[in-house]
């Protein structure tokens, strides 16, 4: 696909077509690499997208239980603490 550059300001730019973008997952920012002469554009994910939907999956799974207890005692603490040393 060819496209122009243009001037935008003091820079200068390309459009990208919206169906582009959709169809790289590209949002709102991207990161910007330069390899042999060549720019590459990536989307730029959250680290923790989908993990709400995840979560809730899990919940209506019932696969949503504690691997650890919420209510360790202090020598069960000390005792897990000894082990790292």
């Amino acid at each position: 696909m060819q496209m122009d550059i243009i001037k935008i300001g003091n820079s200068k730019g390309i459009r990208l077509p919206l169906a582009v973008l959709k169809q790289c997952g590209i949002d709102s920012k991207v990161e910007l690499e330069i390899q042999d002469n060549c720019i590459i554009i990536k989307p730029i994910k959250n680290p923790r997208q989908g993990w709400a939907e995840a979560f809730e999956l899990m919940h209506k799974n019932n696969d949503d239980t504690l691997v650890v207890p919420d209510d360790l005692d202090d020598e069960t603490l000390e005792a897990w603490d000894e082990t790292k040393h």
